[in-house]
């Protein structure tokens, strides 16, 4: 974790301002305090093969190959830990490729995740003789069959008439500075009320995962969850547009947090929408949104 969380926490997409006190902080006290709670974090939703977010990720990369078959060289890298990015394109350098298609699974558009991405690929293809053909998906979060496979997992788990749609936090100011991030997010909830005809009391746009004191996009989802009891809407089903595969803030933060906030606020009943991980909605829009040649924001 501490590894992971020093990759993490250094990126300079992640944390834009990493000062001489940034600094100081992360390794006299972060770094020394966080690996112990994320591991626990982690332990309650592990699974038998390891983490959650790794074996959805490869479940789908392994179906997304099937469904494309020997056309396409599907590799799997993660951002951070193993396998990296590093390791994935160094799986496929020797090849003598028509092009290079680079997907981060992150369907809006946000500099910390699909920038991030985008620097640590091209710092690898920095190393490589002959560069492909390169295309480069920077977000499909308001891409039809994506919001209809979302609508189809929707209608497959949905309990109750109020539905919340929770999207990861993120510092206002980086919305401020002109990150898309925030109006994506709306973009997707407002295709998805559509296509579902949800009326305007029916549904909320939140937003989850926030830490330290300085401002974040809003409404933040756990304060939403509290009010929403009280206020005596007793049953929420609540689904996350922007997690491709279910991880640590769904099934900890989400399904376990949470659920336990609103029931314990006066709730009834909290059901948790899962991603749309391997099945075959989803394999059949990413390859659809692969082939189809250009960015779908």
């Amino acid at each position: 974790m501490r590894s992971y969380l020093t990759e993490f926490l250094t990126d300079p997409r992640v944390i834009e301002s990493q000062t001489i006190a940034w600094k100081l902080l992360l390794h006299t006290v972060i770094l020394n305090i966080r690996p112990r709670r994320s591991a626990q974090r982690y332990q309650r939703i592990w699974m038998d093969q390891g983490s959650p977010l790794l074996i959805h990720s490869k479940k789908l990369a392994q179906a997304l190959q099937d469904y494309l078959g020997e056309s396409y060289r599907v590799v799997l890298g993660m951002r951070y830990g193993t396998p990296s990015i590093f390791d994935a394109l160094e799986q496929i350098r020797q090849q003598d490729l028509d092009a290079l298609i680079v997907l981060p699974l992150y369907p809006q558009y946000c500099a910390a995740t699909v920038a991030s991405c985008f620097d640590t690929i091209a710092n690898a293809l920095k190393t490589w003789r002959r560069i492909p053909p390169l295309r480069f998906i920077s977000g499909y979060g308001s891409y039809v069959p994506y919001i209809n496979a979302l609508v189809e997992q929707i209608n497959k788990y949905r309990t109750s008439e109020y539905l919340l749609f929770s999207y990861h936090g993120l510092p206002q100011k980086i919305c401020d500075r002109g990150d898309p991030y925030q109006k994506q997010c709306t973009r997707t909830t407002e295709l998805l009320a559509e296509t579902l005809q949800l009326k305007p009391d029916h549904y909320r746009q939140v937003f989850q995962s926030r830490f330290g004191f300085k401002k974040w996009l809003q409404p933040y989802a756990d304060r939403t969850l509290i009010h929403l009891a009280k206020k005596g809407i007793d049953r929420v089903d609540l689904i996350c547009p922007g997690f491709t595969v279910d991880c640590l803030e769904t099934l900890e933060e989400i399904t376990q947090n949470y659920k336990k906030l609103f029931l314990n606020s006066g709730g009834k009943q909290f059901t948790y929408i899962p991603a749309l991980n391997d099945q075959k909605e989803q394999v059949s829009m990413l390859a659809t949104l692969i082939q189809s040649g250009g960015s779908r924001v």
